[in-house]
């Protein structure tokens, strides 16, 4: 009878466990398109989208977004090379700059389709091209990411420092930033903060005897791993200049788009902004925040975020909208086209790999094997 009742519970469980699964993974597809879709649909109640794109015809300068184009381009290049110097430190043999350049292009291309695809993406590639194990590459891309986070932090504690008066004038004149400043400024906030990782610290060390502690117990132990790469592996300091490259090439795709309008080229000229670079570091920041929030490939937060910070420094809803609008879809365009590039690449290069010619001169060699045997048997059955 026990037999009989585990029987049919299993099943039970089962399905459930697959209508989950399939739910969740329905939530992780729809979400980020839902809210890229309603803050666009937001933006543009806010913003006439005729007079946007009349803004555009009229004012914009091609000729630097081509140049923020190709800034976009060596950001990218650089940090796969910087990626490869933290594989080499976690046992990955050396790749071609080449391949390094095309793992970066792909995911940012898949990111385009999916939030953190292309995170997934890149990491299979490099596992099965190189023949490495998956948690190696994954902990040294949360590494890889966690070290760009330090950056943010950096780069935040300065632009507080001198954009204090913009930041302050923001938190005094909008609601929002009266509501940031008191959350910031409340003390329950920051003792449930201490509170929920005193609990997570407690749950993860005491508990590990259940599967699901276990589990992300082992993932914190595989971050920690490929984050603490960085500590001990040769090329530290081509790390660090590498990563100061990453982040001067951002910030300059930023900066070089300020000359293609007018009025954000005014912010270059305007006294006290320090030819634009305290502006610019502001937008700079306020859109990397803002490829936090879950959507493909920041369309929606990272427009709104950008011109909001705009209009800090006087620039209207429909000219921040304008700006952001060419500066994403131009790099977006552009992610396509390396997107493509790397799909060729890796077309063409599974050709050559050990694995494909060992596969298919296993399968031809079978093939001749059983010709030759074929033929065998029809002259025996002749000759008989």
């Amino acid at each position: 009878m026990e037999n009989t009742q585990n029987q049919q519970e299993t099943p039970r469980k089962t399905g459930w466990h697959k209508i989950w699964g399939v739910t969740s993974k329905i939530i992780d597809y729809l979400l980020p398109v839902a809210i890229s879709v309603a803050l666009i649909v937001w933006l543009f109640n806010k913003v006439n989208f005729h007079e946007m794109i009349d803004v555009v015809r009229r004012e914009c300068n091609f000729w630097w977004v081509v140049v923020m184009m190709a800034i976009t381009t060596l950001s990218h290049i650089t940090r796969g090379v910087r990626w490869g110097i933290q594989l080499r430190a976690a046992g990955v043999p050396r790749m071609s700059v080449t391949k390094e350049s095309v793992s970066i292009f792909g995911a940012y291309a898949l990111n385009l389709i999916f939030p953190r695809l292309g995170e997934a993406w890149r990491c299979l590639f490099i596992s099965r091209s190189e023949n490495v194990s998956l948690s190696t590459v994954i902990g040294t891309d949360i590494g890889d990411r966690g070290s760009d986070a330090v950056v943010v932090i950096c780069l935040t504690v300065v632009a507080f420092i001198v954009a204090h008066p913009a930041l302050v004038d923001f938190m005094n004149h909008y609601s929002v930033g009266r509501d940031i400043e008191s959350i910031i400024s409340n003390w329950i906030l920051w003792v449930a903060i201490l509170g929920f990782i005193t609990i997570f610290w407690l749950v993860c060390h005491y508990m590990r005897r259940y599967q699901w502690v276990s589990k992300i117990d082992n993932s914190l132990d595989m971050m920690w791993t490929g984050f603490k790469v960085l500590f001990t592996m040769k090329g530290r300091v081509a790390y660090i200049f590498l990563t100061l490259g990453i982040w001067s090439c951002y910030f300059l795709e930023t900066y070089v788009m300020f000359q293609a309008f007018p009025f954000t080229r005014a912010l270059v000229s305007e006294p006290g902004l320090a030819f634009g670079l305290i502006p610019g570091l502001v937008v700079f920041i306020f859109g990397s925040y803002s490829m936090a929030i879950p959507s493909n490939g920041g369309l929606g937060p990272w427009n709104l975020a950008v011109m909001f910070a705009l209009s800090l420094y006087g620039i209207s809803n429909t000219n921040g909208a304008a700006f952001a609008m060419v500066m994403w879809s131009f790099q977006a365009a552009w992610l396509v086209v390396l997107g493509l590039f790397s799909a060729g690449y890796v077309a063409l290069n599974r050709k050559s790999s050990p694995e494909y010619i060992y596969k298919h001169s296993h399968i031809e060699s079978a093939g001749k094997e059983s010709n030759v045997s074929n033929t065998a048997n029809t002259a025996s059955e002749k000759s008989e």
